[in-house]
C-alpha cells in the first residue's frame, strides 16, 4: 500500500481538474488575493462528488475567498497520503480509515463528516439470494475484494446483530467484474458502496430482474463514513482558512441537496463526460447518507464526539489497528463547523 500510495502522491502532484479564477475587483481596483487550498477527492470525480463542484460553480468559495483546486484519488489511502505529503491541503476521508491511518502515524483529523451514515451495502438479485435482512448474510458467499476492509466491517456487524460472522463466506472479485458475476449468476451477493445502487438497478433491470440492497446502516452500523479532513498542522495554521471550506462546502452540499439538477449541470461544466441523469441518481443517493436524524437537527457536517468514540472501538475489536492505537480524540477536531449551523 506504501508503494501505491508514493506512486498516486506523485500522480496527484500533475493533476488540478478545477481552478476558480480571481474574485471580483476590491475597493481600490485590483482583484483581491484568494487563498489557494488544494482538496482531494475520495476517488475519481462522480455523480456522487456533486456538491463539491456546485460550491465551485455557485461561487461559494469564491465567496469565502477561496480559490479551490479539486484533484482526483483511487481511494481513501491516496487521499491520506496526498494530504499528508502536502499535494493536497484537505481531503475527503472516511472515518475507519482514518481511524487505521492514525495507528500507522497519521496526523490527519476529521473537521466535518458528511455521510452521517456509512456506505457500505450488500446487492443481490430479487430472483436469486434476495438478501433484505442481516440474518440472511449468514450461508452467504459475499463477492468482495482482496485488501478490503470491508468484510471486516460486514463480519463486525454481523456480530453485533448475534449473527455468526464465521458463517459469511467471501469470494475474492475484482471490482470491475463484480456487477458481471452477480448479474450472470456467478456469485450470489456482493458488497459495493452504496453509490453503485444506480448504474446496478439498470443493469438489472436489463437482465429481467431488480435489483435487492441491504445497507448496513439502515440496520443499525452506526458507522460514519466520509468527511472533510486535514492534518493537525494544516489545522493549528489555517484554522480560518478551513472554517471558510467547511462552510463554503456545506453550502455546497445544501444547494445539491435541494436542487440535484442544477448541481449536475454545475458539475458537468467542471466534468463534461459525466451524464446528468447519472449525476442526479447519485445525488440521491448520498442525500440519504448526509441527512440524517442527527444533522436534521445540528445542521449538515456535524459529528457527535460519543460515535466518533464507538467507530475508534468498532475499527479496533472488528477490523483491527497496527502500531499504537489513537484515542478517540485523535480523531477529530471540533469547532470548524458553521454558526449558525448549515441545515439540509
Amino acid at each position: 500500500m506504501n508503494a501505491w500510495s508514493r506512486w498516486i502522491a506523485g500522480t496527484l502532484c500533475s493533476i488540478s481538474l478545477v481552478a476558480l479564477l480571481p474574485g471580483v475587483a476590491a475597493a481600490q481596483g485590483s482583484p483581491p488575493t484568494l487563498t489557494k487550498v488544494v482538496f482531494s477527492l475520495d476517488f475519481i470525480p462522480l455523480g456522487r462528488h456533486a456538491a463539491w463542484y456546485a460550491a465551485l460553480a455557485e461561487g461559494y468559495y469564491k465567496d469565502e475567498g477561496l480559490d479551490v483546486s479539486i484533484i482526483p484519488s483511487q481511494g481513501t489511502a491516496q487521499v491520506i497520503q496526498a494530504v499528508e505529503s502536502g499535494t493536497a491541503n484537505i481531503g475527503f476521508v472516511d472515518v475507519p480509515s482514518v481511524v487505521i491511518a492514525r495507528g500507522n502515524g497519521s496526523k490527519l483529523k476529521i473537521v466535518a463528516v458528511n455521510y452521517g451514515k456509512a456506505p457500505y451495502a450488500v446487492f443481490s438479485l430479487a430472483n436469486g439470494a434476495n438478501v433484505t435482512q442481516p440474518k440472511q448474510l449468514e450461508g452467504l458467499n459475499l463477492g468482495s475484494g482482496a485488501g478490503s476492509f470491508t468484510p471486516k466491517i460486514i463480519e463486525g456487524f454481523m456480530a453485533q446483530k448475534g449473527l455468526d460472522p464465521k458463517k459469511l463466506t467471501i469470494s475474492n472479485v475484482a471490482p470491475p467484474a463484480r456487477a458481471a458475476t452477480l448479474l450472470s449468476g456467478k456469485i450470489p451477493a456482493i458488497e459495493f458502496f452504496v453509490m453503485a445502487k444506480p448504474g446496478l438497478e439498470a443493469a438489472a433491470r436489463s437482465s429481467n430482474t431488480e435489483l435487492r440492497t441491504l445497507l448496513l446502516a439502515d440496520h443499525g452500523l452506526e458507522l460514519y463514513g466520509n468527511g472533510i479532513a486535514a492534518t493537525e498542522d494544516y489545522i493549528a495554521k489555517n484554522p480560518d482558512v478551513l472554517k471558510r471550506f467547511v462552510r463554503a462546502s456545506l453550502k455546497g452540499w445544501k444547494f445539491t441537496i435541494g436542487n440535484p439538477e442544477k448541481a449536475a449541470a454545475d458539475q458537468i461544466k467542471y466534468i463534461p463526460t459525466l451524464k446528468p441523469e447519472v449525476i442526479v441518481a447519485e445525488i440521491k443517493v448520498v442525500s440519504d447518507l448526509a441527512v440524517t436524524v442527527e444533522t436534521k437537527k445540528n445542521g449538515l457536517g456535524w459529528f457527535d464526539p460519543a460515535k466518533m468514540k464507538a467507530n475508534l472501538d468498532f475499527v479496533e475489536k472488528y477490523i483491527g489497528v497496527s502500531g499504537k492505537p489513537p484515542v478517540a480524540t485523535d480523531l477529530y477536531a471540533s469547532g470548524y463547523l458553521p454558526t449558525p449551523p448549515i441545515m439540509p
